[in-house]
């Protein structure tokens, strides 16, 4: 029976079971969400409206952020969702989400607020299926893991973090040098 726990290696069990679950309902939002992007779907803007968004919160140029955002969260998402390649498509997901984090962190961390809240539990989500793997219950299992060897881990996560932080600086730089063009008030109303 499936929900049972296996103490040998002759099938699925409860962690697989789970493995399945999360990677659907995170790999399932994170499709949703790109596609908003991408395509407009799901009462999202498109490339057009999201890289106009884009801009407005650093991140330049728009189009082309709205579109590596909505390929990370999109691709990302449908990877988890069908276990493939999953050390990649955990990575990929993590690091879009450390960039919608980094918009929403002044903001506190409530998502009610409009905190980092939610982006941080998708990024955390998708990078811990990433680090624990799809299980059995995986398009990675059926195909012999030829897509999640133990050096993809590292690697994704090294490419992922250095392309998120060089990414995350410009944004930073860009709107601290926006900052000090604005005029201070001299004077309290």
């Amino acid at each position: 029976m499936i929900f049972c726990e296996r103490r040998d290696d002759s099938g699925p069990g409860r962690r697989d079971v789970g493995l399945l679950l999360l990677r659907l309902a995170a790999g399932g939002v994170l499709m949703a969400h790109g596609t908003q992007k991408l395509f407009g779907w799901f009462g999202g803007h498109g490339i057009e409206g999201t890289g106009q968004f884009m801009e407005t919160v650093g991140y330049s140029p728009g189009k082309a952020s709205a579109t590596a955002a909505g390929l990370a969260e999109t691709g990302g998402g449908a990877l988890l969702a069908l276990g493939l390649a999953t050390p990649a498509a955990g990575a990929a997901a993590a690091g879009a989400m450390a960039g919608a984090a980094a918009v929403h962190t002044p903001n506190g961390f409530f998502a009610q607020e409009g905190g980092y809240e939610y982006a941080a539990t998708l990024g955390l989500t998708a990078a811990g299926l990433a680090i624990t793997g799809a299980g059995r219950l995986s398009l990675d299992h059926a195909l012999g893991h030829v897509l999640d060897r133990s050096w993809m881990l590292p690697a994704a996560f090294g490419v992922t973090a250095a392309a998120t932080a060089l990414v995350i600086g410009a944004r930073t730089k860009r709107l601290r040098k926006a900052k000090e063009g604005e005029q201070q008030a001299l004077f309290e109303d």
